[in-house]
């Protein structure tokens, strides 16, 4: 299933739009674990190897075309970013994984960060792990989908870049996706296929966001 089929009443579109058309704003960033925030509200990071276009998507959820910063280099964002949206949301921008150019102490640095993260936060409520449309899940994926798996921690994919590839290309990768997710136990069967460039997706995205942030209130 993907965002063709994944679908939203009026009111949970509704919701997720005026959520985040409300002022998001950058928090910290974090580089050891004891800087993490003391939060009260429903948080979700986002995942995915270097370049995937984790910030962009940020950027197009908050309609903001630098809250989060992308750069064309690989291996850029070098801490956990958060940002808040009012008291009702957290979001955490995570490293890059994957990028082998990145001196390898940095990099197991980052990773280490990261995994603890992702194992030890309460408020966590989902993870999101961007896959790059162009090329499906990659095997340096396949090691934080199996962490999360170990974890418990619920985690959902979200295809990026879908306007890079031809449909025939997208949808074998979708394929070959929801078979690999079928053999994870803490991942979310609804896959979300966007493109922050031309905005496909988007409003699924935050509707699938103001879901948990609604659960969470409830």
């Amino acid at each position: 299933m993907s965002t063709e089929d994944y679908t939203f009443d009026e009111e949970e579109l509704e919701f997720g739009r005026w959520l985040f058309a409300q002022h998001a704003e950058f928090m910290l960033g974090v580089a050891q674990l004891k800087q993490l925030p003391d939060t009260r509200a429903v948080e979700i990071c986002f995942a995915g190897r270097s370049n995937v276009g984790k910030s962009s998507l940020i950027n197009a959820l908050c309609s903001r075309r630098d809250l989060a910063r992308t750069s064309s280099t690989p291996g850029r964002t070098q801490q956990l970013n958060f940002f808040k949206i009012r008291d009702q949301l957290v979001f955490c921008d995570q490293p890059g994984y994957g990028y082998a150019k990145a001196p390898v102490e940095e990099v197991r640095k980052w990773q280490e960060i990261v995994f603890a993260y992702l194992r030890g936060r309460p408020q966590l409520r989902r993870a999101f792990v961007l896959i790059d449309g162009r090329h499906g899940i990659k095997n340096t994926d396949r090691p934080v989908m199996e962490m999360l798996d170990k974890a418990a921690m619920s985690y959902q994919i979200i295809v990026t870049k879908a306007d890079k590839v031809s449909k025939t290309e997208l949808e074998k990768h979708l394929e070959n996706i929801h078979k690999e997710l079928a053999k994870h136990p803490a991942a979310h069967p609804d896959v979300l296929l966007t493109s922050s460039e031309k905005g496909t997706g988007i409003a699924e995205v935050r509707a699938t966001i103001g879901r948990l942030v609604k659960e969470f209130e409830k």
